[in-house]
């Protein structure tokens, strides 16, 4: 993974220190990194990656719900107050609270999986933007709207925490390849950045096996892309560690729906990694 390290130590380096609405931040713009899929999952292995997380947050955005609870069920397998998610600490922020538009007290709102399978058209209707895209790569492999966005302006305000992932499009090319490139507006490139590599790369591996292609190149753009003041100490110890060979995925073949996939249909194999680097969330 050395494009994640070179775009971390881009930042650090060269980064520009201001102080925003929650804290102090080095930050550059429009970041840009590239991962051949042919040569293994881009997991970080200068870290520990929770792959597990990782899988179940995608799973969870895919089944189109803002409620945590579902969340934790997917990943711990049982729903327990107890048991806690990335997405546990922005349910209950005091400032989601306020709002007053809770459902439950883990509802998230209109977030990522609620934009990608339920936008609200005009008319009343909802569009199903994972299905309509996985029906035009079928039908019309070579379309220039592959995209699917998360960034509902309209809805922001119903949402416990804006996209910071806010969009990706979807490319296929003559000899069955196929490559996704997500925009990202907000990038913590500690905690986030390597987690929004995993998921995206497990994406379109996922798209790619229920279409009948094979998964490429996986493509983001950091818009701001930033490193939070708390975790430069920890960002210096991960700069000083050599990366790992990449792992494999191992995707369960016989499965020809994006809505039947579920966590045993997916292996990393051959994960080595340096133990892991503890910072705090920034929310």
């Amino acid at each position: 993974m050395k494009q994640y390290l070179e775009a971390l130590n881009h930042v650090f380096q060269n980064g520009d220190e201001r102080e925003g609405r929650n804290g102090v931040t080095k930050f550059c713009t429009c970041v840009q990194m590239r991962f051949n899929l042919k040569e293994g999952f881009p997991a970080v292995t200068t870290k520990k990656l929770p792959f597990k997380s990782v899988l179940s947050e995608l799973l969870w955005f895919l089944e189109g719900t803002g409620d945590e609870r579902r969340l934790c069920e997917i990943l711990h397998g049982i729903r327990d107050e107890s048991k806690k998610t990335i997405w546990t600490a922005n349910a209950l922020a005091p400032y989601w609270e306020k709002r007053g538009l809770k459902k439950h007290k883990y509802d998230l709102g209109r977030v990522y999986g609620v934009q990608w399978r339920h936008w609200k058209k005009s008319d009343g209707s909802e569009l199903d933007q994972i299905s309509d895209l996985v029906e035009k790569i079928r039908t019309d492999p070579f379309n220039r709207r592959l995209i699917v966005t998360a960034w509902n302006p309209a809805e922001l305000d119903q949402m416990a925490l804006p996209p910071c992932h806010r969009d990706f499009q979807v490319f296929v090319d003559s000899k069955g390849g196929m490559s996704l490139h997500m925009n990202q507006r907000s990038c913590d490139m500690f905690l986030g950045v390597p987690f929004n590599i995993a998921s995206y790369a497990l994406l379109l591996h996922m798209i790619a096996s229920v279409t009948g292609y094979e998964a490429k190149e996986l493509i983001l753009t950091l818009n701001d892309a930033h490193i939070y003041k708390a975790h430069y100490e920890v960002v210096q110890k991960q700069l000083q560690r050599t990366p790992h060979k990449l792992p494999k995925l191992w995707i369960n073949p016989n499965i020809n729906s994006i809505d039947s996939f579920s966590m045993g249909d997916f292996k990393l194999l051959n994960y080595e990694n340096d133990q892991s680097l503890k910072a705090p969330m920034v929310v």
